[in-house]
């Protein structure tokens, strides 16, 4: 008979946990993507709040502005990583939303005497706190999932993103609207950032242990559960030793430069839309900004819907045997980015008279474009379990270094907001993009662990080297003795040559003589 586990409350301490970083995500994700609605606000009060500032910023202005907060974001992955190893998550998330908070609440003030580039560095520097945010989140779940529910909490953890999104376009274009105009979008984003920080002080905590609110029962079941799968990681790190990086393997891997370029131009497409949608909404559609507050959050809700689809999808055909690994991430990866990149063509020959068929395929273009999650995101597992961490944290700083382009191109490409044909362009350009990175990805990804992965691969590695330079000192000795004899041979030859010639003029000279 099996033992039945307590696990303590049905809704526990880890559940809280959980769910404080799903609401973490989704206030710095109202802090991090309102810029896109604010801008439209600020630059057309007439069609929001005309009772607020209107600035008169070029679209090349603006995508600054847009572009900006990435410059920062880019800078403290890796910092993030550190700080919540030296000071754990809790300090480490306090401090980055607490500062992007405060940050948020600047704008308003700032601006008036700024202009554009106070904006600028406003955003920048909130990237720099909020950069810190996902190593924490990571590192927290760590601490605090046991190992059977992991994938659960950290899935619950993560729908913040499409929330945070879908939060941050309706609330924002709700907010420029009312009464307290497009200000209004940088008071709450700093409100409910400051009002999630107190939370977090009074529940938060490193560890189970720490925690003032947790039952013996959850506390005995976590630690249990994550000390087992550490025993035993560190049994295998025992017998093997620590792992190195085998950085020249991974740089030279053709299904690792697969991975990162499907990544970034995953991020190129969506980012496109992420920045550029209200502006779209309002210059080519014509919609007002509560529409466009409602119909640019809709397609982040159809994401939000379709990331559990997907993820529904994908674990009966794993289970049941209908579908490889391999099979699955290609074939969701390709719906991911070929669907999507018509979309985006398809939206470009719609005006303000095809408002609806716009905002269907736009549902359809984040929406879809949800499975790349299941489909590339975490390639990196089948790649390489041991250093999955390594390759994450290569991808995604180079994923997120698109996101500072892709406003600029905009603003490049974008002169006059109205013009149907420019934006055209734009999309046409992430739909390419879209289809070649899937081809790439086709082409040259593996869903299977690579030699490097191997713990061993690094001494067999030095093996290899040591035996080829055995090898090759052998051949050059081999080499040298053969340079030697034949140097040898005709020295004697040489020899005997001088030693005949002397010969004939000995002979010579006698004959000589009788004469």
């Amino acid at each position: 008979m099996t033992a039945v586990t307590n696990t303590g409350p049905m809704i526990g301490q880890r559940h809280m946990q959980a769910f404080l970083l799903f609401l973490s995500i989704v206030v710095n994700y109202m802090a991090k993507f309102n810029a896109g609605v604010a801008v439209v606000a600020m630059t057309n009060a007439e069609n929001t709040n005309p009772n607020f500032p209107e600035y008169e910023w070029n679209e090349m202005e603006r995508s600054y502005i847009l572009s900006s907060f990435f410059w920062g974001y880019i800078l403290t992955q890796f910092l993030g990583g550190w700080l919540c190893r030296r000071y754990g998550a809790r300090i480490t998330m306090f401090v980055s939303t607490i500062g992007s908070a405060l940050l948020a609440l600047l704008p308003p003030w700032c601006v008036s005497w700024g202009g554009w580039q106070a904006y600028c560095a406003i955003r920048m520097s909130m990237g720099l706190f909020q950069g810190f945010l996902f190593p924490c989140i990571h590192a927290h779940l760590a601490n605090w999932c046991p190992v059977n529910e992991r994938n659960r909490l950290g899935a619950l953890a993560n729908t913040g993103i499409d929330c945070g999104t879908l939060v941050a376009m309706f609330a924002s274009g709700l907010l420029a609207a009312s009464s307290i105009g497009w200000p209004g979008i940088f008071y709450v984003s700093c409100a409910v950032g400051i009002f999630w920080c107190i939370i977090w002080l009074i529940f938060g905590a490193n560890t189970p242990r720490e925690s003032k609110f947790i039952s013996e029962a959850e506390l005995n079941y976590i630690e249990t559960s994550i000390n087992s799968s550490r025993k035993a990681e560190e049994a295998e790190q025992k017998a093997t030793g620590p792992i190195p990086v085998p950085w020249k393997a991974i740089w030279t891997s053709v299904p690792f430069w697969a991975l990162m370029i499907t990544r970034c131009c995953q991020s190129w497409g969506y980012s496109t839309l992420q920045t550029e949608m209200p502006a779209y909404m309002n210059g080519v559609l014509l919609m007002d900004m509560k529409s466009n507050a409602l119909y640019s959050a809709l397609p982040y809700f159809t994401s939000w819907i379709m990331a559990f689809v997907y993820l529904i999808i994908a674990d009966i055909l794993l289970t049941r045997g209908v579908m490889t690994i391999t099979g699955i991430r290609k074939t969701v990866n390709s719906l991911a980015f070929f669907v999507p990149a018509l979309a985006l063509i398809g939206i470009g020959f719609l005006d303000s008279n095809q408002k609806t068929l716009a905002v269907v395929l736009m549902c359809a273009n984040v929406g879809i474009n949800a499975g790349s999650t299941i489909g590339s995101t975490i390639n990196t597992i089948d790649l390489s379990p041991n250093h999955a961490g390594i390759l994450m944290g290569i991808i995604n700083t180079a994923a997120n270094v698109v996101p500072i382009l892709t406003p600029l191109l905009v603003g490049i490409i974008v002169k006059d907001d109205h013009d149907r044909e420019q934006w055209q362009i734009v999309f046409i350009i992430s739909a390419v993009i879209f289809i070649v990175g899937n081809i790439i990805y086709l082409a040259f990804g593996q869903m299977v662990n690579q030699p490097w992965d191997a713990a061993d691969f690094m001494d067999k590695q030095r093996t290899l080297n040591l035996q080829e330079d055995g090898n090759a000192k052998a051949l050059k000795t081999n080499q040298n003795d053969y340079l030697d004899e034949a140097k040898r041979k005709e020295s004697e030859a040489g020899l005997e040559s001088n030693g005949a010639t002397k010969k004939d003029l000995t002979e010579e000279n006698l004959s000589n003589n009788e004469l």
